[in-house]
C-alpha cells in the first residue's frame, strides 16, 4: 500500500495526506523554487502544451508504475511529453523543489509553471485531471 499520496487534481490545494497539510512552498526566488521549469532544468524538451514531470529513484517499486501511467497519459494528449528525472542525480533541483520522496510528479503548463505536484503513484484519472489545470 503507497501512503502520502497526493491527490493532482486538487483545486483548493491541498492534498490527501492523512495530516492534511497542503503543499504551498512558494514559487519563485524568493521561496527558492524555480518559478519557471525550462529544458535547462529538466534536461530534455518541455511539451508545447504541458509537461508531467516525474522524480524517480534507482530501486523505487511505484517508480515503474507512475511511469507507465505518465506515458500513457502523454500518449494520449497532444503536446504533452513526460519527462522522468533520476533524483540521485539531480539533487540540486530535488532540493530547490522540496522533493521527498519517490515518485513525486509535477505538471508544468506551458510556460513551465508548476500547476500541480503529488507525492506517491497517482491514479490516471487524476493525471488525466490535472491536465486540465495545465492546457
Amino acid at each position: 500500500m503507497v501512503t502520502g499520496v497526493r491527490v493532482l487534481g486538487r483545486e483548493d490545494g491541498r492534498d490527501d495526506r492523512s495530516d492534511g497539510r497542503c503543499d504551498s512552498r512558494a514559487d519563485g526566488p524568493d521561496g527558492g523554487v524555480p518559478a519557471l521549469l525550462g529544458a535547462a532544468e529538466l534536461g530534455a524538451e518541455p511539451g508545447r502544451r504541458a509537461t508531467l514531470v516525474q522524480f524517480s529513484s534507482a530501486f523505487c517499486q511505484p517508480c515503474r508504475a507512475t511511469r507507465r501511467i505518465l506515458a500513457e497519459v502523454a500518449a494520449m494528449v497532444g503536446g504533452v511529453e513526460h519527462i522522468e528525472i533520476d533524483a540521485e542525480e539531480r539533487l540540486d533541483l530535488v532540493r530547490a523543489l522540496g522533493i521527498e520522496k519517490t515518485p513525486t510528479v509535477l505538471v508544468l503548463d506551458a510556460t513551465g509553471r508548476i500547476v500541480r505536484r503529488a507525492a506517491g503513484m497517482p491514479r490516471k484519472v487524476d493525471v488525466i485531471a490535472a491536465l486540465g489545470a495545465a492546457v
